[in-house]
């Protein structure tokens, strides 16, 4: 191999390791006040017509901050905080997502747990600018989310984001 396409090689896989090290780091990791959903989204110009069950149910926007209620969500918030996890029937980290998240709702009390299915929700899923699952974000006492990862989180990290949330 000439001494060119050696340099050439190497700078490739260095910035790829660097590059893929960036991503994994960031996996699962909460982050400030969610993302507010598209601005089409925000119109709440009419559904998907693939059976969701979100009939009429809006994101309102708050203050800059997305907030949920019980038929978004199809469920009733928490008193304290909502985790909401959108998952996929053949995602595996959803599965560890799940786990984590039933047991800190479990141990934190006035804390509830929703799942939804993505693929059942595709307009709730586009609203709130849902790219990739296990997504988990996590609702103060009125639904606002307050936190949102994408990718499996820690225990540790939800735990955190819960008390951002009701603080």
């Amino acid at each position: 191999m000439d001494p060119v396409g050696a340099t050439v090689l190497a700078a490739t896989l260095a910035a790829a390791t660097v590059l893929g090290l960036l991503w994994r780091r960031g996996q699962g990791r909460f982050r400030g006040r969610g993302r507010p959903p598209a601005p089409a989204a925000a119109t709440g110009g009419g559904g998907t017509g693939a059976g969701g069950g979100e009939e009429g149910a809006m994101a309102a926007e708050t203050g800059g901050a997305t907030a949920l209620d019980a038929r978004d969500i199809g469920a009733g918030l928490g008193e304290r905080a909502t985790l909401v996890q959108f998952s996929s029937a053949f995602c595996q980290p959803c599965r560890a997502t799940r786990r984590v998240l039933e047991e800190v709702s479990g141990m934190v009390e006035g804390v509830a747990h929703v799942e939804i299915d993505a693929e059942a929700h595709l307009d709730l899923v586009r609203r709130l600018n849902i790219m990739r699952t296990p997504t988990v974000l996590v609702l103060d006492a009125r639904g606002t989310v307050v936190r949102r990862a994408s990718g499996q989180p820690r225990k540790a990290d939800v735990i955190a984001a819960i008390g951002a949330a009701v603080s």
